[in-house]
């Protein structure tokens, strides 16, 4: 009987410790009181619980004078938080280091990293698959494991909040900001990925966030240069823009950014950013969809807040709009003071900054940053290229690739056979040619530059009537792949020539791009890789050679000849 006794209780604390090292429920944990919180809070002045609302901007590769700047920022204000962009590891990790320990309060840490570290660390650290890839996936679980990883990498770095994922529905092929950042044009789609990444972040106890609030994906206008003006109805925002966002809060979702769009069936002050607007934060997104997570806005130095509301106007109008937290204010020291006076003035009460700031100290100590440790510089790079990680990377570029027409000419592809291998945007060897050449009995590799010259394509015009099989990669080079491929038109005739002969494409570019090549839907055979990565790279090589076979499906809609849901 003892025994059995013993064992039960062994059982309930076994059980006890499991649930204990599970992350509290974020929204729930923030809005509930806190001892530290309380501790904290009550040794801040004025001026400093203010500053608590400001998250300042930080790089590493513009030298030490810079870098000491905003560590003078921090000190001097004892601002909330900071957000990195350029630079590289080892100085993120320092610079991390350094702020930290000048701060009264931990600051939060974010980055924007979409796909990971290497949005803003492209050298050192991975960059998985831009989201427009990843929306051909149909195995979300490789995006929940993505998110983890992801995660892993923000916290061994010192980072704590990751401004991802992007949930903007993106149907409108001009967008020129969102575009290859969103999982797509189906509402659905774009859910389902958005919600296994945020959970697989979530639940390695990183801050993650919704954006851009309330849907960036169908805009002609980057809010970083102008104010875009979404003229839509209520109905057609409530079925469309806003659906990700209210599925994903009711998911748990810990945070949500607020874009720089005037919406006038929501406000219709003219010429008023939804990140200012009362309406569209504290009416919309708090009290109609029930978030009670952390709002952030956007950054505060783009033209689309700043065009219309300047000499730190736009910083008040934020925080009395409902955001807890402002990206990059042009100036915090004066935004600081003018929100001091806009108290007193009773523009905002008392009460409702307490609130705020006490819910961002929550956040920090669901964060864990109560218990100050450093990042660890030694091992750094190796900490963030692992090997699992690197598999996960493939593993999602082979789920992606999509077959839009052609599997029988792919099947009867002949490695004995004389084979061109041409790979036309690049100015050298390709890594899907390098990962051809080795199979292929008798194959000549062809380089075509974007701005090829009439007389270079002629030539290889005439070689090609040599050779019995033709497979034509088409590569962006660019570090954003936009809708228009940048292709001359010499370059895009001969598109046009080979995608009438029995040739096998694969396209390494965005999917927009395939509208821009008049005639070749005519091709017998497409595979679709979305991104000139070295993973897709190989994953395109791979359904060449036999060793995969293509599962992903086209996430938007091209035009009549490639619609959302193909693939074979």
């Amino acid at each position: 009987m003892l025994k059995k006794y013993l064992f039960i209780y062994l059982f309930l604390i076994q059980a006890w410790q499991s649930v204990a090292q599970q992350p509290a429920n974020f929204t729930t944990f923030i809005n509930s009181p806190h001892r530290w919180v309380d501790s904290t809070f009550n040794s801040l002045s004025q001026n400093e619980k203010i500053a608590q609302l400001f998250m300042v901007r930080a790089h590493t590769n513009l030298g030490k004078r810079y870098i000491d700047s905003v560590a003078k920022i921090i000190a001097d204000e004892q601002l909330g938080g900071v957000v990195f962009f350029q630079g590289g590891p080892r100085g993120h990790a320092a610079a991390i280091n350094a702020y930290q320990a000048i701060s009264k309060v931990p600051l939060l840490v974010a980055l924007d990293g979409e796909w990971g570290l290497g949005m803003r660390l492209a050298d050192s650290a991975i960059s998985y698959p831009f989201q427009m890839t990843l929306g051909a996936i149909r195995n979300e679980k490789l995006l929940y494991n993505m998110g983890r990883e992801i995660a892993k990498d923000f916290k061994r770095l010192g980072l704590n909040v990751n401004f991802a994922p992007v949930v903007d529905v993106n149907n409108n092929p001009r967008n020129p900001v969102i575009n290859f950042r969103s999982f797509g044009e189906n509402k659905e789609n774009v859910t389902r990925k958005a919600n296994a990444y945020m959970h697989g972040m979530m639940d390695e106890h990183l801050l993650s966030t919704l954006k851009h609030f309330p849907g960036h994906g169908d805009t002609d206008v980057d809010s970083h240069k102008d104010l875009p003006q979404l003229a839509f109805s209520r109905g057609r925002l409530d079925s469309l823009e806003l659906y990700p966002f209210k599925r994903l809060i009711q998911e748990g979702a810990p945070g949500v950014m607020v874009a720089h769009m005037n919406i006038p069936v929501l406000d219709k002050t003219p010429n008023l950013p939804s990140s200012l607007s009362p309406a569209v934060i504290d009416g919309l997104l708090k009290k109609e969809l029930g978030f009670k997570g952390l709002v952030f806005t956007d950054a505060m130095d783009m033209n689309g807040v700043v065009k219309y509301f300047k000499n730190g106007e736009a910083d008040v109008r934020a925080i009395i709009a409902g955001n807890d937290l402002l990206e990059l204010s042009q100036n915090s020291k004066r935004a600081i003071a003018m929100v001091a006076k806009a108290i007193k003035d009773k523009r905002i009460s008392q009460a409702s900054l307490d609130a705020k700031v006490k819910r961002i100290l929550a956040a920090k100590l669901w964060l864990g940053l109560d218990k100050r440790q450093s990042v660890m510089l030694n091992g750094l790079y190796h900490a963030l290229n692992r090997p699992e990680a690197k598999k996960l990377n493939q593993q999602l570029a082979d789920a992606a690739i999509t077959l839009l027409k052609g599997d029988k000419l792919v099947r009867a592809i002949d490695y004995t056979k004389r084979t061109a291998i041409i790979s036309i945007g690049a100015r050298e060897l390709t890594v899907f040619q390098k990962e051809l050449e080795n199979r292929f009995d008798n194959a000549l590799k062809f380089v075509i530059s974007p701005d090829a010259k009439p007389n270079d394509i002629a030539k290889v015009s005439v070689e090609l009537l040599r050779y019995n099989q033709v497979i034509v990669a088409l590569h962006d080079v660019r570090k954003s792949p936009q809708s228009k491929i940048n292709f001359s038109g010499t370059v895009r005739l001969f598109i046009n020539e080979l995608a009438n002969m029995n040739s096998v494409f694969c396209v390494f570019a965005n999917p927009y791009a395939l509208a821009g090549m008049p005639g070749i839907e005519a091709c017998k055979s497409i595979i679709l890789a979305y991104q000139n990565s070295d993973e897709l790279q190989r994953a395109g090589a791979k359904v060449i050679l036999r060793s995969l076979k293509p599962s992903g499906r086209l996430p938007v809609t091209v035009n009549t000849f490639f619609k959302y849901g193909d693939g074979l």
